[in-house]
């Protein structure tokens, strides 16, 4: 998922959650949510003049013209206004008596200390170094969205003349980018950014600055040439900045000090030791590798596959990967797929699902630059006036070079899961509730992680597996596959007990991914995100456990479409919350039926 915030995270130099969100209080809220989101703001207030274009994407009024702060002293500063908000949260704790708002200030404390200590960790260990071409155009993306009204829209030349320096009172994005770099210059043991990610900057800077372009002229939006043109202009000496003075310094060696990789495991939410991470992955790798082998033949059957051996999986994937749909075809053999899975989810019973139809769209290529990643884009979620998210699919992989071109997205077998993940009852169910079942703020914005959100969306997947062709099951457990090796791959390069060169071959050929999805993996693990690609393998894992045990608690009175929709009537907590709720409210609730 999320571009937008991912660039915000790198030029920040703070640690921020890849996709989060902000729901208000429903008309049918009880009062302990309105309760709750008044006392949210003291939080979002804090954050919110730091990460602007963040606040915005949700719906936050009054920061749709504004930019990302990289002013003197920026990380300090978050820290101190972080601070005082975590104190003044403290004192709200200690007067309220709702079990309900106190745990939602105990989130809210907990999320201002984890972004405290990350801000600090950073500072102790990396050069300051942004991509600012690609936090410019996800600033502007951002806002330059159907999902974005268009009053809201018109904001988009305002923020474009922030990042410029034409707005009062600001100076160019560029120029106090490499203020923040020059100040730390010299300093001893802190880290250069990665080779990989600043060649990939240097490649990508006229994509970007195109892609800019193209959404000023797609909104009409008028006035723009000045700043679009300072913009280009700013852009260039930019890249030759960095490709002058920092490409030199870039660290060919990816991995992170100990100490700052634990954390961004922290951030993201999983909170087991590295090793036994590893442990349990590789188990799940063996037994889904298992399967799908005893799947092969029969999909290599049914649907009348040519390969020398009907058993090996990897050249089962591969036959079905020539049935290629063109890019033209690709959006309405999607839409095609998407409107067969919603009667599937009402008839079996697995979630409650809206009436209205799923959003989805393929990338730009400044998008897939961006994030070379299917996503989900959540609509604002503050404020929304009947706007949805979308499922966004991107065509190739421009850090791949030659090899650009995506295989694992564009033919038929794999749009069931890929639909079921980013869709329905994925992420898109998971993000509409936020809005539509009148959730706390604290508990979608503040209790977000990614465990949480990929840990519904892997197991969304899993709920409908069954019920999908023979060949949707085979890229189902493909990708379950990819989430097993993701747990493994990402802390032993980052720990140092593999290399890229050995992991690369774990996906192409073992996993069966094509070589320009392999480098997004990779470059996820060690550039993008580091610790990140985690999160699913485990999020999943989670919810299976509870789902284990909720089962065995209630015996012949688990209800499946209950126990769901609960789960999604929670927000984003956490696992050790998610699992007190449902032992504490659901299962005692079941019982008394």
């Amino acid at each position: 998922m999320k571009p937008l915030v991912l660039a915000l995270a790198l030029a920040l130099a703070a640690p921020l959650p890849l996709s989060v969100a902000a729901a208000p209080a429903a008309k049918s809220a009880p009062a302990w949510v309105t309760h709750s989101n008044e006392l949210a703001q003291i939080l979002l207030q804090a954050q919110a003049p730091f990460q602007p274009e963040m606040a915005s994407f949700f719906g936050v009024p009054g920061y749709d013209d504004k930019a990302v702060d990289l002013g003197p002293d920026n990380a300090a500063r978050y820290r101190q206004a972080l601070g005082s908000a975590r104190e003044r949260l403290r004192e709200k704790l200690q007067l309220e008596r709702d079990p309900n708002v106190r745990q939602d200030l105990e989130i809210m404390i907990a999320t201002a200390e984890r972004n405290i200590e990350g801000s600090t960790l950073n500072e102790q260990h990396l050069m300051p170094w942004a991509d600012v071409p690609q936090t410019v155009f996800s600033g502007l993306n951002g806002l330059l969205s159907d999902q974005v009204p268009a009053e809201r829209r018109a904001k988009a030349l305002d923020r474009l003349k922030a990042y410029v320096g034409q707005a009062p009172g600001t100076q160019p994005l560029a120029t106090l980018a490499r203020q923040r770099y020059a100040e730390k210059s010299g300093t001893p043991n802190l880290l250069q950014p990665t080779k990989i990610e600043v060649e990939q900057a240097i490649a990508n800077v006229d994509t970007y600055i195109d892609g800019i372009g193209k959404l000023f002229a797609k909104y009409k939006i008028e006035g723009a040439d000045a700043a679009l043109a300072a913009l280009s202009t700013q852009m260039k000496d930019y890249i030759a900045w960095t490709q002058k003075e920092v490409l030199p310094q870039a660290r060919t060696d990816n991995r992170l000090p100990a100490e700052l990789y634990a954390f961004q495991l922290k951030e993201v939410g999983v909170d087991i030791d590295p090793a036994l991470l590893v442990r349990r992955a590789q188990l799940e790798y063996m037994e889904t590798r298992a399967a799908m082998r005893q799947l092969a033949p029969l999909v290599a059957k049914d649907k009348g596959l040519k390969v020398a051996d009907p058993n090996d999986y990897v050249a089962v994937i591969r036959a079905l990967k020539q049935d290629t749909i063109g890019n033209d075809q690709l959006e309405s053999h999607y839409r095609g797929v998407i409107d067969a899975i919603d009667p599937i989810i009402r008839r079996q019973g697995i979630v409650d699902v809206p009436q209205r139809p799923l959003q989805m769209r393929l990338g730009s290529e400044a998008e897939s630059a961006a994030s070379p990643a299917p996503h989900y884009l959540p609509a604002p979620l503050v404020g929304n006036t009947g706007q949805q998210g979308t499922f966004v699919l991107p065509l190739g992989n421009p850090a791949s070079g030659g090899k650009a071109q995506y295989d694992d997205f564009n033919f038929g077998s794999a749009a069931w899961t890929l639909s079921a993940h980013e869709g329905r009852p994925g992420h898109d169910l998971q993000f509409a509730a936020m809005v539509e079942r009148g959730i706390s703020l604290a508990r979608t914005l503040f209790a977000f992680n990614s465990v949480n959100v990929e840990g519904w969306a892997l197991y969304a997947e899993a709920e409908m597996v069954p019920f999908e062709p023979l060949d949707g099951q085979m890229i189902a457990l493909q990708f379950r596959l990819l989430r097993a090796a993701r747990a493994m791959l990402d802390p032993m390069l980052n720990l140092g007990q593999t290399d890229r060169e050995q992991a690369r071959r774990v996906l192409v050929e073992g996993v069966g991914l094509s070589e320009a999805m392999a480098t997004q993996e990779l470059d996820r693990y060690t550039v993008r995100s580091p610790g990140q690609a985690c999160s699913y393998f485990y999020g999943y894992t989670r919810i299976l456990e509870l789902r284990m045990q909720t089962e065995l608690a209630l015996g012949d009175r688990f209800d499946r479409l209950a126990f769901n929709n609960f789960l999604l009537d929670q927000g984003l907590l956490p696992p050790d919350q998610l699992a007190t709720a449902v032992n504490e409210v659901f299962i005692p609730a079941q019982r008394r039926k």
